[in-house]
């Protein structure tokens, strides 16, 4: 295993090392580096594989980890319109898009479930990482941009939890489906709700005693046993990997934690991309390259229309919807996460999963141009738009102006945090359940005294 780690480690660092001089996604690295230790290139075993995709599993709960440790429920609320219109749409679109393309393809009905989720959200990673490469992080839009892939990386874990259940039964039932989201939102309510009772009044109790080196094992000794929690429920390990992270979240050493995990997060997501590549078939990419054009193509189209639409529907400039729907033209780590998951369990073509990854390189490799285009093509738009539009979109944005300057003048300072709001309102609830109570009894204590 050591050995195995080694080659990976090193070939993943030296390639990855040549795209950032490139000025190329380091997440396009690992995977082509994954390939040049794979089976398939030169037909030689480096590496077992068994071993990788252990250590790629762990690499995954580590990545939603993180990706929990980053959702903030007031900043969904701040931007609460946008983000629900928004991903609705694009995901909404986008399923409804990628499961006509398989059935356009001819794919059986599992096969086009499936791609249809592989297609329906982009990379969170790869997102942040464009829009700070590109010098955007203060931009406008950032904010509903970010909010929107939140939201993203929570369907995309209820849709890990849903497609292992439809796979294993090979069945898709309505009834059967809306039972299985009813039990699993009351069930993720459940765990959100006593996680942030009790973990952050415990945190503070003990926060003088918290160096790094102990805040980083209890943290991982709590995401692991929320793994253990999550697979006894009969859910996806990922699924408490990301629960963990949201409830780590409302706690006043989130940050902390967020920092201390980053190194950590990042080999294993190496490890994990790297794991991606190995699974790829340079052959196979010839075979299929007119399909990755289309796959690809698809998912450009989709994701600038689909997400402009919802942005602008959700009340955003015209700019800023276009600088959203532009930066989003890719799919990444859930993608993976579920194209591996349809191979494991046997139900989807196995063509699929290398033109899914090929599509996701190719438009991960596209997006910095892509998005430089946002201007150019809001211009031109903006010039050959009809008049009525223009006035649209000239209103729309001074509406945003007024607001943003209105929300500026009266803007308070940060109240308490999510987490002690509902132990306060637990705790009140308790507090005059229990005053009620003694009212109650010592009025009837008096009305016996008055009856004696």
């Amino acid at each position: 295993m050591v050995h195995d780690l080694y080659i990976l480690m090193i070939t993943a660092g030296i390639v990855s090392l040549l795209f950032k001089l490139l000025k190329q996604p380091v997440v396009l690295g690992y995977i082509v580096a994954g390939i040049l230790v794979g089976p398939h290139l030169f037909g030689e075993k480096l590496v077992e594989m068994e071993n990788v995709e252990t250590w790629g599993n762990i690499g995954v709960l580590f990545v939603l980890f993180c990706i929990g440790l980053e959702f903030r429920l007031k900043n969904l609320f701040e931007s609460g319109k946008v983000a629900l219109i928004g991903v609705s749409t694009i995901v909404g679109g986008m399923l409804l898009l990628g499961y006509g393309v398989g059935r356009f393809a001819l794919l059986d009905n599992m096969n086009s479930i499936f791609l249809a989720a592989m297609l329906c959200m982009s990379s969170t990673t790869i997102v942040m990482k464009a829009i700070d490469e590109a010098g955007l992080t203060k931009s406008r839009f950032v904010k509903g941009a970010t909010s929107i892939l939140i939201f993203e990386d929570i369907i995309a874990v209820v849709l890990l939890v849903l497609l292992s259940s439809i796979a294993v039964s090979n069945n898709f039932e309505g009834a059967e489906l809306l039972d299985k989201v009813v039990v699993l939102v009351v069930t993720l309510a459940v765990w959100f709700v006593v996680g942030i009772l009790i973990i952050p009044t415990f945190l503070r109790w003990v926060r003088p005693h918290l160096n790094d080196e102990i805040l980083i094992i209890l943290a991982l000794g709590l995401c692991l046993g929320m793994v253990l929690t999550a697979e006894e429920a009969g859910f996806s390990s990922a699924l408490g990997a990301f629960v963990m992270g949201m409830i780590l979240a409302e706690t006043k050493e989130s940050h902390r934690i967020e920092h201390l995990m980053a190194p950590l997060k990042n080999v294993f997501a190496a490890i994990f991309f790297v794991s991606v590549g190995m699974m790829i078939n340079p052959a196979s990419l010839v075979t299929y390259w007119d399909s990755i054009l289309f796959v690809a193509f698809v998912i450009v189209v989709g994701m600038i229309t689909f997400g402009t639409l919802g942005c602008w529907w959700g009340g955003e400039t015209m700019k800023d919807a276009m600088s959203t729907g532009f930066s989003f033209v890719q799919i990444g780590e859930f993608s993976f996460i579920i194209a591996a998951l349809g191979s494991k369990l046997g139900v989807t073509d196995p063509a699929i999963y290398p033109i899914i990854v090929a599509a996701s390189v190719l438009t991960t490799f596209l997006t910095p141009y892509i998005m430089k285009a946002t201007i150019p093509c809001y211009n031109f738009l903006y010039n050959h738009a009809s008049p009525s539009l223009r006035d649209k979109i000239d209103r729309r944005e001074k509406e945003v102006e007024a607001a943003e300057k209105a929300a500026a003048e009266t803007k308070e300072a940060d109240g308490p945090s999510t987490a002690d709001k509902v132990r306060r309102a637990v705790r009140k609830t308790y507090v005059t359940k229990h005053v009620v109570d003694l009212f109650i009894k010592n009025m009837t204590e008096n009305d016996q005294k008055n009856e004696n």
